[in-house]
């Protein structure tokens, strides 16, 4: 009898030891264990700011223009290496007012230079016209006030670029008396055109011809 109550009171010293040690263990193990990195001192790291990409500027030449219209322009240029927008827009408008004035003034040399077969006809058969009813015209481009593309394509290698003009015109024709039978030169009028320009991009001759005209 008396070695079984010294087992159970060595059993029950046993278990408040095991339990002292495992206790304090488990709660230990609850403390959370400091990371690396995660004091108080410890500096915040955060990623670098990626600077924003750049934005892309498009020229001021294809301000408007139809996203369709802008890749011919880029397949001519990739055709011809020699193409420049902003180049052929400025040789366009020399073009318009030298075509109008040579037609105004009946210059056949001037137009046969700068248009081809069918628009050539079209002015000579109008300045036939013209002068077999004695008339004559007294016309000024005051100014042109904006050229546009208004629509390319590349053909091959024909390519065709039409552009709309927008200019201030005081016309005046006179009979063959030279009294005024229409129009005034106090009075710009608005003129709005449409002229297609062509040229064969592997062709050696640079320049453009006007192939089309059309009222905008």
């Amino acid at each position: 009898m008396l070695e079984i109550v010294l087992l159970a009171m060595v059993a029950a010293f046993l278990g408040l030891r095991l339990y002292s040690v495992l206790g304090r263990r488990a709660e230990q193990e609850e403390e959370p264990v400091p990371q690396r990195f995660e004091s108080d001192d410890a500096p915040v790291i955060r990623p670098a700011a990626m600077p924003a990409p750049a934005a892309q500027t498009r020229p001021a030449e294809l301000e408007g223009v139809m996203p369709a219209v802008e890749r011919a322009l880029r397949e001519i240029a990739a055709a011809d290496s020699k193409f420049n927008l902003a180049q052929f827009l400025e040789g366009a408008r020399g073009a318009y007012r030298m075509i109008l004035e040579a037609f105004w003034k009946g210059d056949r040399e001037t137009l046969r230079e700068l248009c081809d077969d069918d628009v050539y006809a079209g002015f000579i058969g109008a300045l036939d016209a013209r002068e077999a009813a004695g008339e004559t015209v007294d016309n000024k481009l005051i100014r042109i006030e904006e050229v546009r593309v208004h629509s390319a394509v590349l053909d091959g290698r024909m390519a065709r670029i039409a552009l709309l003009f927008v200019a201030d015109v005081a016309a005046v024709t006179r009979d063959k008396d030279g009294t005024v039978i229409a129009g005034s030169l106090d009075d710009a009028v608005e003129s709005r055109d449409v002229w297609t320009f062509s040229r064969n991009v592997t062709a050696r001759d640079p320049n453009w011809l006007l192939d089309e005209t059309d009222e905008g």
